[in-house]
């Protein structure tokens, strides 16, 4: 063998023997196991926030491009596939200050949970408000538009006004009740079962969080009167935890017996809605509600709402409104967002049935449809002034009155605990106008100014026919202003109003207008008095008065019999509440 050949040879034996001790190259090496990062954001209040912005920047060498994450709906993020070691993590959100947490820990087939709670830069924002200063200042100072990423958050518009289209957010603060009771005498309604007895009740809310973000809200009231009691429970559940910010679903069932020896009034009630916002313009409420009652014989009524914000300028704005007039209290996606709204808004719901009539010895709802176009400018930094076009189509028009004598029962329903009655005025439709304006004045105090045209029923001078045709639809005027204000030592709120209408009128004007900025027909006050601290929670003294001078009684005969017909009740209801 040659020289050379004994080489070769050589180098081949000695690769071979010393293969199995060299290090493979990287690229065949096992692949470290990784692991996970998960997290929420929440602020200070401890609501979740989206479309916060998560920056992972690893501290250790080797890696130079960090991992980027976006939270979703209930303020969640995940990272995963993320090398053991150390992170630096940086959140960020617009309206809030970025909040940095150094030496993260990721380690291997674990998942690590942080939390991160962001401040709120409205708290500086409120000390720099109430400092006084020298500087001359816009009405626009404090308005302020937050947007994150444009492709995952709306442009949100924090203003001081409740008109905006923008969307309001209950957050949860510390020292928001979450139970409340009231101790009262009296109904808002009268002469018709769905509304709570004109009796001394007790009414509980419960609010019961759900995980991180849900709120379960419990509401009951039952009333003592021997020979004629009943009751209602509420349940309300918001995924949101928020009253105006998202879905909701509310249940009501109520029982009440109508005198010691008649009928019982059985109803239920499911209502569904929330808030959408599309696009940076555009804002949706939408909502509908299923009534079934039986009183004897059962009656049923579908009643879907819906109102479309768009945002035209700075200034201007458009609504277009569908939907079934309300005859209740507002719906829960447009409550307000003040500490114990959402146990206000629970309790209201036991109150929200429609009024319950009678045709032809068989029980019907009162029903109506609305349609509206309005037009919303704002005037300086707290004003809004609206023009809105509408039409109302009734099947079914509620008439209450006053009798002293036994009326024909299939068609009139005789309130047991007094001489009123409810009636079917029958079906009318009317269009009309309405110019409104509200402004928030100093401190707590807000204006509100309301002027309506459109049609209202009034009783005509033929007197031999039944009162249903008597009826006609006649156009009339109305105005009324009101104001609501906190006295600022005393802690007094005083809601007070007077709306004044040019002529008879049996049924309302602009119903939907007067629940839209809560001006009933003359003359009606509202007072709160907090009470010094006795016992556990915030209590308080409620008074409620409507038509408070009696007012628009309307003497009417028909082949009935003598009557007085009433648009609006005189009414009081009053008591206690307490929160805590």
């Amino acid at each position: 063998m040659k020289q050379g050949q004994l080489r070769v040879l050589g180098a081949l034996v000695l690769t071979a023997a010393v293969s199995p001790f060299v290090a493979k190259p990287a690229a065949a090496q096992a692949k470290p196991v990784l692991g996970k990062l998960a997290g929420v954001v929440r602020d200070t209040a401890g609501t979740p926030q989206m479309g916060a912005s998560i920056e992972l920047v690893p501290e250790f060498g080797g890696i130079a491009a960090p991992h980027s994450l976006l939270t979703n709906t209930q303020g969640i993020f995940e990272g995963s596939k993320l090398l053991p070691g150390l992170y630096t993590l940086r959140v960020t959100l617009a309206g809030f200050l970025p909040t940095l947490d150094k030496h993260v820990r990721v380690s291997s087939n674990l998942t690590t949970v942080v939390r991160v709670e962001l401040e709120s830069m409205y708290a500086t924002l409120e000390q720099l408000r109430r400092t006084p200063s020298a500087a001359p200042s816009t009405p626009d100072d404090w308005k302020w538009v937050l947007r994150s990423t444009a492709s995952v958050r709306p442009v949100l518009e924090w203003v001081d006004q409740p008109d905006s289209t923008a969307l309001y957010a209950d957050n949860r603060r510390l020292g928001v009740p979450r139970v409340r009771m009231e101790f009262t005498d009296g109904a808002r309604g009268a002469a018709s079962p769905g509304s709570i007895a004109p009796r001394p009740a007790t009414a509980v809310a419960y609010d019961r969080q759900l995980g991180d973000t849900s709120s379960l809200l419990f509401a009951g009231q039952m009333s003592y009167d021997e020979d004629a009691p009943g009751g209602a429970i509420a349940t309300v559940w918001l995924p949101s935890g928020t009253l105006g910010a998202g879905p909701h679903t509310a249940l009501v069932l109520r029982e009440a017996k109508i005198g010691p020896d008649g009928p019982s009034f059985r109803g239920a009630r499911l209502d569904q809605g929330g808030t959408l916002s599309l696009g940076d313009r555009l804002v949706l409420h939408y909502g509908g509600e299923y009534v079934l009652v039986g009183l004897g014989a059962s009656a049923s009524a579908v009643r879907p709402r819906a109102q479309l914000n768009y945002r035209v300028s700075r200034g201007w704005s458009t609504e277009l409104v569908v939907a079934s007039t309300p005859t209740g209290p507002e719906p829960l996606e447009a409550a307000e967002s003040e500490p114990g709204a959402m146990l206000a808004a629970a309790l209201n719901q036991l109150d929200a049935f429609p009024a319950l009539l009678m045709r032809d010895g068989r029980p019907v709802l009162q029903n109506a449809f609305h349609e509206e176009i309005a037009a919303n400018r704002k005037i300086g930094a707290h004003g809004v002034l609206q023009f809105a076009g509408f039409h109302e189509d009734n099947r079914h028009t509620a008439v209450y009155g006053l009798s002293g004598q036994t009326l024909p029962a299939a068609d009139y329903f005789q309130d047991y605990f007094s001489n009123g009655f409810a009636y079917d005025g029958g079906a009318s439709s009317n269009w009309g106008a309405r110019v409104a304006f509200r402004k928030k004045l100093e401190g707590d105090t807000e204006f509100t100014a309301l002027y309506s045209v459109s049609n209202a029923l009034a009783p005509g001078n033929d007197m031999d026919g039944v009162l249903r045709d008597l009826l006609q639809s006649v156009p009339r005027h109305s105005l009324g202003a009101g104001v609501s204000a906190k006295l600022p030592r005393l802690g007094t709120k005083l809601n007070a109003g007077y709306k004044w209408i040019s002529g008879p009128a049996v049924s309302r004007l602009d119903a939907y207008g007067e629940s839209l900025y809560q001006m009933d027909p003359y003359f009606h006050l509202m007072v709160r008095q907090p009470l010094p601290k006795w016992a556990l929670g915030r209590w308080e003294a409620i008074a409620d008065c409507d038509n408070l001078l009696a007012q628009g009684y309307v003497p009417t005969s028909s082949r009935d019999g003598h009557v007085v017909l009433v648009p609006s009740f005189r009414t009081f209801r009053g008591g206690l509440s307490v929160q805590f």
